[in-house]
């Protein structure tokens, strides 16, 4: 098995452990849970097939599910942020293509990091309080909600991707 398919099945089960076992027990103001498994998206290798991507995400919400008991909402999240991945990356960084064989996320400028961190973010924990509330009568609970939980998500994952990644030279 090479290293950067150990490195993902490591990632792909500490992301799932750490979210159920300690981000869901989280409740700042009593209803606000990061959402770190969001990493998982931005983490994947972008010269791997998006089929294996997609997969790969759904089985990860499926998990996330299944231990929060929330009926499907975070595999509908992850699944939407997967397949969008690519052509928001392209919109950040402004290009058509990429060097796929040299991509490194940390290589790209911090700006541009946290902006890609910030619209996946935002996008999955929208779907996920959109899904959650199931009513646009609620929606300003469902946007204030959505931006609390993105500041904390935002945060967390952009300096766990910074201290646990490495940098390219």
């Amino acid at each position: 098995m090479n290293n950067v398919v150990f490195k993902n099945m490591v990632r792909f089960i500490l992301l799932v452990l750490f979210q159920v076992l300690v981000f869901n027990h989280i409740n700042f103001f009593g209803h606000i849970n990061p959402l770190i498994y969001i990493t998982w998206v931005v983490l994947f290798p972008i010269k791997k097939n998006k089929n294996l991507l997609l997969l790969s995400s759904f089985f990860l919400g499926i998990l996330i599910d299944a231990f929060s008991d929330s009926g499907g909402i975070y595999t509908a999240a992850i699944l939407f942020i997967a397949y969008y991945r690519l052509p928001i990356l392209e919109m950040v960084l402004r290009k058509t293509d990429f060097d796929y064989v040299l991509f490194n996320i940390r290589n790209i400028p911090i700006n541009k990091l946290l902006l890609y961190i910030t619209i996946l973010t935002l996008l999955d924990t929208f779907i996920v309080f959109l899904l959650d509330y199931f009513s646009l009568s609620d929606i300003g609970i469902i946007i204030s909600n959505t931006i609390l939980t993105s500041i904390f998500t935002i945060l967390l994952s952009f300096f766990g991707i910074l201290l646990f990644t490495k940098k390219n030279k």
